[in-house]
């Protein structure tokens, strides 16, 4: 008769994890009594107006984004590559952690490691290659006394389920829209 329980297997989860996990429970559970009600459009808007600046703002959330000045920039903020990198690794890494945390598995630390390989000559016009990455690697470390084959199969499962991974892998349907104004008293 095995009486092994899932805490002698793991080591029990700390209060934290708890958190997350109860966390997720409930949104799980108030997602499950209306699918539809789980759908959102998230809407960011960015300006641009003297150099290359950018501004974003999301709700009650803002970030500054630009060019270094070897590119006409004033480097008054990270890249935009660098928040699309910075997405893809917040949003694995968490959604890695918050898997094992429901699952009740301890995770010390989940380190996300990303790289791209880009053409540049291609964002200038001047290579027939896309300007998207060419490639793109994941090294996810974690640091947990759980076996390596419960690790992967939860790190599959929530790849599987990650929103900025699954953009950065598959293709999906990207539609833009060209809107010009006119400020007429600028123009008199």
């Amino acid at each position: 008769m095995n009486t092994e329980t899932k805490y002698d297997i793991y080591p029990p989860m700390t209060d934290r994890d708890r958190v997350i996990q109860t966390a997720q429970t409930a949104v799980i559970e108030r997602m499950k009594s209306n699918l539809d009600a789980a759908r959102s459009t998230i809407r960011m808007t960015g300006r641009i107006e003297e150099g290359l600046t950018c501004h974003v703002e999301q709700g009650p959330h803002s970030a500054v984004l630009d060019l270094g000045r070897g590119m006409g920039g004033d480097a008054a903020g990270p890249s935009p590559g660098f928040f699309a990198r910075a997405g893809v690794v917040g949003c694995v890494g968490i959604a890695v952690k918050m898997m094992a945390a429901r699952e009740g598995v301890t995770y010390r630390s989940v380190t996300i490691t990303l790289e791209n390989d880009f053409d540049d000559a291609a964002l200038m016009c001047l290579s027939p290659r896309s300007a998207a990455p060419l490639e793109t690697r994941l090294n996810i470390e974690i640091d947990t006394d759980a076996s390596p084959a419960v690790v992967e199969a939860l790190v599959e499962r929530a790849l599987a389920h990650d929103p900025w991974y699954l953009a950065l892998r598959d293709a999906q349907i990207v539609r833009h829209q060209t809107c010009i104004t006119h400020d007429a008293a600028a123009s008199n």
